[in-house]
């Protein structure tokens, strides 16, 4: 979930649209109304976690909390954070026996101390505006545990229709339900993906591209970087 906002507008206004978009946003993940997650990129981040074998996870712009749900089933220690207080309520009261937990954080919150510690930081499409993906990857490299990893999902320059970092409009697509104003994102190509996560002390990251069933295009980069800090 993007948690800030293009151009001229300030963080403010975006968490503003989120707020008003949440109930028909968590309709749309639990009513699996999304293609693309629920033939392809769903699975493949829930294996890329799991590969790792974390014990302690950090799910961040958790939104509604299926992620945290499903690693915490497998029996890894999971919290979830995102900005807009509304889904991380829905995360909480759809949270059971999994354990999962969940907190309101937003991301320029995230190098406090307590999120230090955990093996695996998981951005699942929640990177969306510039400034989020530098302040949290420097955030990662600070707290992760050391040699520790983050899995970083989001949309593939097929999708997106781009190939050059910029600014996208927003659109809920097949999402339906009743929803507000759509959300501009800023698109980052994968060779600035790269760039990013070396500036930030990661090592060059494992790269796959989840692809649809039937087309065999692909759906997403999902990036998996460990973090090259080593404490004395």
């Amino acid at each position: 979930m993007p948690l800030n906002a293009p151009g001229p507008a300030s963080p403010r206004d975006l968490l503003g649209l989120w707020r008003s978009n949440a109930a028909p946003w968590v309709d749309a993940v639990r009513g699996r109304r999304i293609e693309s997650r629920r033939v392809a990129t769903d699975a493949a981040v829930v294996q890329a976690v799991l590969a790792a074998a974390p014990r302690r996870v950090l799910d961040v712009g958790c939104g509604e909390g299926w992620l945290s749900r499903c690693l915490a089933a497998q029996g890894v220690a999971v919290l979830g954070v995102d900005a807009i207080p509304a889904l991380v309520e829905s995360a909480r009261a759809a949270s059971g026996a999994d354990g999962a937990r969940f907190a309101t954080a937003r991301f320029d919150q995230l190098d406090d101390a307590a999120y230090a510690g955990f093996d695996l930081w998981v951005c699942n499409f929640s990177l969306f505006h510039p400034d989020d993906a530098l302040h949290l990857l420097r955030a990662a490299a600070a707290r992760l545990a050391p040699r520790g990893r983050l899995v970083i999902q989001t949309l593939h320059a097929n999708a997106a229709q781009a190939d050059a970092d910029g600014w996208q409009p927003g659109s809920w697509g097949p999402c339906g339900g009743d929803f507000a104003e759509p959300i501009p994102w800023y698109f980052r190509s994968l060779a600035s993906w790269r760039a990013l996560l070396a500036a930030a002390g990661f090592g060059a990251p494992q790269l796959r591209e989840p692809a649809h069933p039937g087309t065999g295009a692909a759906l997403s980069y999902l990036l998996v970087a460990a973090c090259l800090r080593v404490d004395p």
